[in-house]
């Protein structure tokens, strides 16, 4: 019997977000999973949002991104941001859950597929340095860590700073959204050289409007990027 084996004996597996047991670890009971609405079938090919129609149809938009010029080329996200995927990011994002962080990457890796180009450079959006002393860790960078790890890519997670302190989103309208992040990110001065010629791929724990992506999106690209992807844990969508 294995080291792993026996601790699974004396401290059996348990449920994420409850404490009923599981047979792997890190995994979802079956309430729980039915619970936590993980993005499939058709998505719109920026934001990630699901859209109705045929799964194999190729570059489908939503509304929003056929009326917003996004400074991107692509986006995805694992997950619905409401029901079971809402108290987890929230848990992780406040309650110091961690551990959240390992399924997380996976989920990630899964939605990411569509995105991954070779020599890929992942970075998480950052936060305000006032905002990290209080939180104490970055939930964007615990994600893009694990992902660049899983997928194989280089990680850096201090890519972008946030010059000023933006406050939170939440509350604020799609215009607000963007009039607060205008010019909030830049490259790190002494990262930047690292993203010239690269793709890069940024990475998030909820997206709503968009407008923290194209702050970030924005930065790279006036430092020479050829290509950005977005990332999300959670999607924040209309009607979900």
């Amino acid at each position: 019997m294995g080291m792993q084996d026996l601790l699974h004996m004396i401290y059996p597996p348990q449920c994420l977000t409850c404490d009923a047991r599981v047979t792997t670890d890190f995994g979802l009971c079956g309430p729980c999973w039915a619970q936590t609405p993980f993005i499939a079938g058709l998505v719109c090919d920026q934001c990630g949002t699901p859209l109705q129609g045929d799964a194999e149809e190729q570059q489908a938009l939503c509304d929003d991104c056929l009326t917003i010029a996004r400074p991107w080329s692509q986006g995805r996200a694992a997950l619905l941001y409401k029901d079971n995927a809402r108290r987890m990011v929230l848990a992780f994002k406040h309650g110091d859950r961690l551990d959240l962080a390992r399924p997380a990457a996976d989920w990630l890796l899964r939605a990411a597929q569509p995105l991954l180009r070779p020599n890929m450079l992942v970075a998480p959006i950052p936060l305000h340095w006032t905002r990290l002393l209080k939180r104490r860790y970055n939930q964007a960078a615990m994600l893009s860590r694990g992902l660049a790890r899983a997928a194989g890519f280089e990680h850096c997670p201090d890519l972008l700073i946030r010059r000023r302190n933006t406050h939170s989103q939440e509350g604020r309208g799609r215009d607000d959204r963007f009039a607060n992040m205008a010019e909030a990110l830049t490259a790190h001065p002494q990262r930047a050289q690292r993203i010239e010629g690269r793709h890069i791929l940024l990475i998030d724990d909820v997206m709503t409007s968009g407008a923290t992506f194209a702050a970030a999106a924005e930065a790279c690209i006036a430092q020479g990027a050829i290509g950005i992807s977005v990332l999300a844990l959670a999607r924040v969508a209309k009607d979900a």
